[in-house]
């Protein structure tokens, strides 16, 4: 017969064994969350109320490329252009120098006519030709050469000016012709807003990189972005849109869709 004591013993040692495959399964489980970027997007953390700000920039801006549709020379525009810059509110209060002007998102074309998904910078305040007391609005910058393109690639603090060695039109005066074709062409959806001078200048544009890493679900380079190896399946509407009034190429899809969704890797 088997004793007491050995039956005791073979309990524990059961307990034991059960004890510790349960806590080696809930680590597991603890790691698999803690690498899964989506699960640390929740609303209720800092990353889920940006990742949702950053939604919300990339469908607000869907309305204001479908509004610029409407404006005549923009397609040609769009279809000659490097990338574009779409700001979807620009605040009053930034209507001066070194002010925050809001978030806006770029999105570069590709050699092949698609549009990349975006890249989030800040936009700092405007400092030529503003005039008193306008209300803010949407502001687009079309791209029109690489020169203009790779000011966004240095990221931070930069400058989108004479200044800076870029000649940034103001959209209004070129559509009047009394301008020519300039490295940037802004757009205001307040046609107050930079009153009838030619020339614009932008200062302080800023990467954000937060916004960007958390739109992704995960840490990611700015060229990474722009070459297509990260997208996000909720920027195909923005990018779609593009497509529409840039011509007849097809924008591509990573996913489809216009809800919260993770990125993809190619």
């Amino acid at each position: 017969m088997i004793s007491e004591n050995y039956k005791v013993r073979l309990a524990v040692t059961a307990c034991i064994v059960a004890f510790t495959s349960f806590n080696n399964l809930a680590a597991a489980q603890s790691a698999d969350t803690s690498r899964d970027p989506v699960a640390q997007s929740t609303p209720n953390t800092p990353a889920g109320r940006r990742e949702a700000a950053a939604i919300k920039h990339v469908n607000d801006a869907v309305a204001v490329v479908r509004t610029i549709e409407a404006e005549p020379h923009m397609k040609e525009l769009l279809q000659q252009a490097r990338g574009v810059f779409i700001v979807p509110n620009y605040g009053r209060a930034a209507l001066g120098v070194g002010a925050n002007g809001g978030p806006g998102v770029l999105l570069a074309k590709r050699n092949d006519g698609t549009w990349s998904d975006p890249v989030f910078y800040d936009m700092g305040g405007i400092n030529v030709g503003v005039q008193a007391g306008v209300e803010g609005g949407p502001i687009v910058m079309v791209l029109n050469n690489d020169k203009a393109l790779n000011k966004f690639m240095q990221k931070n603090n930069f400058s989108l000016s004479a200044d800076a060695g870029l000649t940034v039109i103001n959209w209004t005066a070129k559509a009047q012709g009394s301008a020519g074709t300039g490295d940037v062409i802004v757009w205001s959806g307040n046609k107050g807003l930079f009153g009838n001078v030619v020339t614009v200048g932008i200062n302080d544009v800023r990467f954000n990189r937060n916004l960007t890493n958390d739109y992704y679900h995960r840490n990611v380079a700015l060229k990474d972005v722009i070459n297509g190896a990260v997208q996000n399946p909720q920027a195909d509407t923005l990018r779609q849109a593009l497509a529409s009034v840039s011509g007849p190429t097809s924008s591509g899809s990573s996913g489809g869709g216009t809800g919260k969704s993770g990125a993809t890797s190619e």
